[in-house]
C-alpha cells in the first residue's frame, strides 16, 4: 500500500468517527431544545448535522480519492476530496441560512421561553466530548501528517467552543436573560454560514490549482541551498487533495554529467519530502548558459 493511500485512510477512519459522534450529538441536542424550548442548543444541533452531512461528503471523496489512476484520470482521483467539501460548502450555507432566519424571527418578534436548565448539561457533555474529538483527530492528523484531518479536527475544536458558547447563553437565559438563548442561536447559525464561506473558499482555491506563494518560496530557498544547483528560475506546485505536487527547473553547471544530474534530482525530492511532506516532485535540469530564455517574472 502505498502512503498516499494509507494517509487516506487513516483520515477515513477520522471521518468515520465525527460521523458517529455528530449522530449522536444532533439527535440529542435537536430533541433536548425542542421539548425545553432552548433555541441556541437546537441550532448547535443543526450545526451538528451539518457536519454529519460534511462528514460523510468528505468520507465519499476519500473513498474516490483513493481509486487508482485510469485512462480518463491518469493523475489520479485526488480532487475527489476538494469536490466534496465544495458540496459540503453549500449544505452548510444553506441550514446556516435556515437557522439564522428563524432565530432572527424569534429575537425579533420576542417569542423567547426561557429554557429548562437540564439542557445546560447536553451542551456541557458536548463540548467536551467534541474536544476529546478534536484531540483524537488532531494526533491522529500529526501522525499520518494529513492536512485534510487536520482541518476537521481544527472543525472540531470550533464545534467544542461553539457548544460551551451554547452552554453559557442557556445558563443566563435560565438566569432571567430570556433573550441570549435567541441571540446566541443567530450567533451560532453565523458560525455555521462562515465555516461555509471558508470551506468554499478553500475547496474553490484547491481545485483553481491555488497554491501560497511563502510555500513556494520556502520551497525554493531549500533548493537553492544545494551547493550543486546555481538557481531556481521556475517553479510551481499544486495540490490534489492531501498530496502536494512541485515542478521546479534548476540550473546547474553546464559540465554536470546525467548521472550527477539524475543524484541532484533525488536529492531535491528527499528535501522536499522530509521538509515539507511534498509527495512527487518534477524537476527539470537546465545548464547555467540557458539562464536568459527563462522569464524572471516566473517564480
Amino acid at each position: 500500500m502505498s502512503i498516499e493511500i494509507d494517509r487516506v485512510r487513516s483520515a477515513e477512519r477520522g471521518a468515520k468517527v465525527s460521523i458517529s459522534i455528530y449522530i449522536i450529538l444532533a439527535v440529542v441536542k435537536i430533541t433536548v431544545g425542542l421539548f425545553m424550548r432552548a433555541s441556541s442548543l437546537t441550532a448547535d444541533g443543526f450545526n451538528n448535522l451539518t457536519d454529519v452531512l460534511s462528514s460523510i461528503a468528505i468520507l465519499i471523496g476519500l473513498c474516490t480519492a483513493r481509486k487508482p489512476a485510469d485512462a480518463n484520470h491518469p493523475y489520479g482521483h485526488w480532487k475527489a476530496e476538494p469536490i466534496a467539501s465544495l458540496v459540503t460548502s453549500f449544505l452548510m450555507l444553506f441550514v446556516g441560512f435556515q437557522v439564522f432566519i428563524s432565530s432572527a424571527s424569534r429575537l425579533i418578534s420576542g417569542e423567547i421561553v426561557p429554557p429548562n436548565r437540564l439542557s445546560i448539561i447536553v451542551g456541557l457533555v458536548s463540548a467536551v466530548l467534541l474536544f476529546g474529538l478534536y484531540r483524537y483527530n488532531s494526533t491522529l492528523a500529526n501522525r499520518v501528517h494529513s492536512t485534510g484531518l487536520r482541518a476537521v479536527s481544527r472543525d472540531n475544536l470550533a464545534d467544542s467552543l461553539t457548544s460551551l458558547a451554547t452552554a453559557v447563553a442557556i445558563i443566563g437565559a435560565s438566569y432571567g436573560i430570556v433573550w441570549l438563548d435567541a441571540f446566541m442561536a443567530v450567533i451560532v447559525s453565523l458560525i455555521i454560514c462562515k465555516t461555509g464561506i471558508d470551506v468554499f473558499k478553500e475547496s474553490t482555491f484547491s481545485l483553481s490549482d491555488g497554491f501560497k506563494d511563502k510555500y513556494l518560496l520556502e520551497f525554493k530557498e531549500d533548493i537553492e541551498a544545494l551547493p550543486q544547483v546555481k538557481e531556481v528560475p521556475s517553479i510551481k506546485a499544486r495540490m490534489y487533495g492531501a498530496n502536494t505536487y512541485v515542478d521546479v527547473t534548476i540550473l546547474v553547471d553546464a559540465d554536470m554529467t546525467v548521472q550527477e544530474g539524475h543524484d541532484i534530482t533525488e536529492t531535491i525530492e528527499k528535501v522536499l519530502y522530509e521538509n515539507y511532506d511534498v509527495m512527487h516532485t518534477d524537476v527539470h535540469v537546465e545548464p547555467s548558459n540557458l539562464k536568459d530564455q527563462f522569464n524572471p517574472h516566473q517564480m
